[in-house]
């Protein structure tokens, strides 16, 4: 059975979308793709049917990884039931997930820098006020989250 895991930030166009492309690469570069089911959503409304922001796409990129079939979309009632986690990117997205998150949910909700284990920030950044130097700080913590993800797991 596949795991389903959403990422989350607040408009699904930086950082959640970059942890959506960069866990699916790493989960085919380990052989473990199969076992999963990836994608990413906003808490807010912002962006809906936009492509990530050419700064974390292009960022992305010189990493290897292709954010460009990827769309913003918003976190939907139904994500709660349809995943098996939901990883925000930072304490106010993971504040507003559990106001919205039907009780019976609420064990599938976490930060997803908790997977982290080479850097000891719990939040990752939004890089969207910044210069280039935010989003490659993104991608740092995100790749080490999403190696740690797919470990802990047991399928990396």
């Amino acid at each position: 059975m596949r795991q389903r895991i959403l990422f989350v930030c607040m408009g699904n166009i930086c950082r959640s979308p970059t942890a959506e492309g960069v866990t699916r690469k790493l989960a085919e570069r380990f052989g473990v793709a199969g076992r999963f089911e990836f994608d990413s959503a906003g808490t807010h409304d912002y962006h809906i049917g936009k492509a990530p922001d050419a700064r974390a796409s292009k960022a992305a990129a010189m990493r290897g990884y292709d954010l460009s079939a990827l769309k913003a979309r918003q976190v939907d009632s139904a994500d709660f039931a349809r995943f098996d986690r939901i990883l925000a990117m930072d304490r106010d997205n993971l504040d507003l997930l559990k106001q919205a998150c039907p009780p019976e949910h609420h064990g599938k909700l976490g930060l997803f820098l908790e997977f982290a284990s080479r850097h000891v920030e719990d939040e990752v950044p939004d890089p969207y006020y910044g210069g280039p130097e935010g989003f490659e700080r993104v991608l740092d913590l995100i790749e080490d989250a999403a190696q740690g993800l797919l470990t802990r797991t047991g399928n990396g």
